[in-house]
């Protein structure tokens, strides 16, 4: 697995690419994408990070695993390129923004006009093997997410972050939340979302942070 990251995200995270988890790690998933299906496409596992330099981030949404369906993943959490359904959960994320903020929910998935807007879509783990979910849990991918984002908290300034569910939860520990904004509630699968994500209203509450701190509002649909 060749490293071919956005520059100011190679620079931040360089410490990690030494350290002997991520070359366990790089060996892992070079193996697996000889050995069988693998999503996303090898050049779009850093794309989350490729889509949204350091210094732009604004908002990070934390996902777990990537789609194990075929054509779903693309390297940004809770998004699918256009031309594939949207999952449950992505359709009960617009059902909550139109809620929330008015508009019409997009017809496709694709959430890069987010990402070219500061908003960091990172998954804790960064590849799956097909119809397998989670099955790349626990190689050392978490570890790298960690550290990007205790990275962020650290060398960013008034960042939103949206953690849905216990596991993104348990994942923002790291985050100094005198320095940032946390928005937590139930994760917006079909079997939470009625538990606390609908009704969060935290598009709303990110914008308006936003706006407090003299930064533009982020245009979700």
């Amino acid at each position: 697995m060749s490293i071919t990251l956005e520059q100011s995200w190679k620079d931040a995270l360089a410490d990690e690419f030494e350290k002997p988890y991520f070359t366990e790690l790089r060996t892992f998933v070079h193996e697996e994408y000889q050995n069988g299906a693998v999503y996303p496409p090898p050049k779009l596992i850093f794309n989350a990070f490729d889509s949204c330099p350091f210094d732009d981030v604004r908002v990070v949404i934390l996902g777990q695993d990537p789609y194990h369906g075929k054509g779903q993943a693309h390297g940004l959490s809770f998004s699918v390129p256009e031309g594939v359904n949207q999952p449950p959960s992505l359709q009960n994320i617009y059902k909550e923004i139109v809620d929330d903020i008015g508009g019409a929910a997009p017809a496709h998935g694709n959430l890069e006009h987010w990402t070219k807007q500061g908003v960091l879509l990172l998954n804790a783990t960064l590849t799956v093997r097909a119809a397998q979910a989670g099955s790349h849990q626990g190689k050392g991918w978490e570890e790298f997410t960690d550290a990007a984002i205790a990275t962020l908290s650290e060398g960013g300034e008034h960042l939103v972050f949206m953690l849905w569910g216990k596991y993104a939860q348990n994942k923002g520990a790291v985050i100094d939340r005198e320095k940032h904004l946390v928005l937590e509630a139930a994760h917006p699968s079909p079997f939470s979302a009625h538990h606390g994500f609908f009704g969060c209203k935290h598009f709303s509450q990110a914008n308006a942070y936003l706006k407090e701190h003299g930064q533009q509002e982020i245009a979700w649909l």
